[in-house]
């Protein structure tokens, strides 16, 4: 199809318009956390390398770019060097990638001097974008790219292209925090803690006293597991359009749009049944056989298969079990979805999921490893789950793996006491790994302090170990690592 340029430059002028010297006015002017990586990264002028920021539909990523652009346009550069294009739109996805530079171009000559700069959105409907991007970096010195993706196409043979080439900032759902911030929520005087080691050497005193300051975290952190954290859905006031909100323009629209337009899935009703069951098993450890049988006629690759895709669309995040070798390869996945609040919104559980024993300690074990994830990503860590081969009782919920160091976590949100009893996966692994730290993420802030851990082998009851579990109450953890 032939696309005149006029209607081409038209488009980019609505999108950019600074180059008629009119401000965004629709920006809000509270930002995510990401975006402090993000100025780094514009600071970085030494550096060539692009910004590939990655991320589940409506969790912010073109509102980001944008914020950038101000900031951009703050330290007074040409306007005509800075570029914004998203390629969702149709008339950009009909030009295509080099139609619309060459359209900016000629309206904006590139000067030798000056860099330009490309905000490039929903880079995933450009074909072999990897590609295209390895040659900028390579041989456009004078360009600072940054590109977003709400779905990750990077197999492992392109992602090897990638290397030394771009750097890759994953934007999840909101914190806790971010949600509170949006909601315009003050916490009070809640301590602030640089990690969760720190507490390890506080006294009884420093525990009863943070608890004090921030028991009044509790009923914003239900409200946050309810409204999930994708920005548009959590600012709707009525909880019921909330969640309709959650499933029509985040799982509706990743299952039926994306699926079929970036991966070519015709199934989408299988797709549907597979999610479906997901969000039943929210946390939770998958038997892709078991699932198979579930299905009638979708057969085992297929479902891998379409674990896959949800994992590129960053629906889910998927753990390997804990160990070496074959016993990871063959292991069963563990499973967190995207948002605590996706399971409960799909279900139609509305507030009932408080109600919920089993549903509300799924959502917030998946709202603490998002958490995890988030804060200590630029450190490439890996997460596994442990579970005993001859007991499959014995378990551990997430253990990320920071270099050498191991740090396993147990989620526990129960009106209980969680016992030493109750605690039998958590010591075993810390016996057998010779583990100083462990910690619990609970309910009960009256548990929030430190315990030694005594042997948990047959006969060794009395035995204390070297090891001591930290007991946090899950919304003052999630708040804290937010931060």
């Amino acid at each position: 199809m032939n696309l005149p340029k006029n209607e081409l430059i038209a488009v980019l002028q609505e999108f950019n318009p600074w180059w008629n010297g009119r401000a965004s006015t629709d920006l809000p002017d509270w930002e995510r956390s990401a975006m402090g990586p993000l100025r780094d990264w514009m600071a970085d002028t030494e550096s060539r390398r692009a910004l590939v920021l990655s991320g589940a539909r409506q969790t912010g990523k073109t509102t980001l770019l944008r914020q950038a652009v101000r900031h951009l346009l703050e330290d007074r550069p040409a306007a005509g060097n800075i570029l914004y294009a998203t390629f969702d739109h149709p008339i950009l996805k009909l030009a295509g990638l080099e139609r619309t530079l060459a359209a900016w171009e000629e309206m904006f000559p590139p000067e030798p001097d000056e860099p330009q700069w490309l905000f490039l959105d929903e880079i995933q409907y450009v074909a072999e974008w990897q590609t295209w991007l390895k040659h900028q970096v390579d041989f456009k010195r004078g360009r600072r790219i940054v590109v977003t993706g709400s779905a990750s196409p990077l197999g492992a043979a392109k992602a090897e292209s990638g290397v030394g080439r771009w750097q890759t900032l994953p934007l999840a759902t909101l914190s806790f925090g971010e949600f509170l911030k949006l909601r315009n929520i003050d916490p009070g005087p809640v301590p602030l803690v640089k990690s969760l080691k720190q507490c390890f050497d506080w006294s009884e005193g420093d525990f009863a006293r943070t608890a004090g300051l921030a028991k009044g975290l509790t009923p914003h952190f239900h409200d946050y597991l309810l409204r999930g954290g994708f920005p548009e859905p959590a600012m709707v006031s009525d909880l019921s359009r909330c969640q309709r909100l959650l499933r029509e323009d985040i799982v509706d629209k990743v299952l039926k749009r994306d699926m079929t337009a970036l991966y070519g899935v015709r199934r989408v009703l299988e797709v549907e049944k597979i999610f479906l069951y997901l969000c039943y098993h929210d946390g939770g450890i998958v038997d892709v056989a078991a699932l198979s049988r579930e299905l009638d006629g979708v057969n085992r690759n297929s479902v891998n298969n379409f674990l896959d895709l949800f994992e590129s669309t960053h629906l889910v995040y998927r753990l390997r079990p804990h160990g070496y070798g074959k016993e990871v390869l063959r292991g069963k996945p563990k499973l967190y979805l995207a948002d605590a609040a996706l399971p409960g919104s799909v279900l139609l559980l509305g507030r009932k999921l408080l109600e919920r024993a089993d549903r509300l300690g799924a959502a917030v074990e998946t709202a603490f490893f998002k958490h995890v994830f988030t804060r200590y990503y630029a450190d490439q860590p890996s997460f596994t789950y442990w579970r005993d081969k001859a007991n499959k009782d014995l378990e551990v919920d997430l253990i990320a793996s920071i270099g050498e160091r191991l740090v396993p976590f147990e989620v526990k949100y129960q009106d209980a006491a969680p016992e030493m009893s109750k605690l039998k996966g958590l010591r075993h692994f810390l016996e057998d790994q010779k583990l100083e730290q462990g910690y619990v993420i609970t309910r009960r802030w009256e548990d929030f302090g430190i315990r030694q851990v005594p042997s948990a082998k047959t006969g060794r009851e009395r035995v204390l170990l070297d090891s001591r579990i930290l007991s946090i109450p899950a919304p003052l953890a999630c708040y804290w690592l937010s931060s």
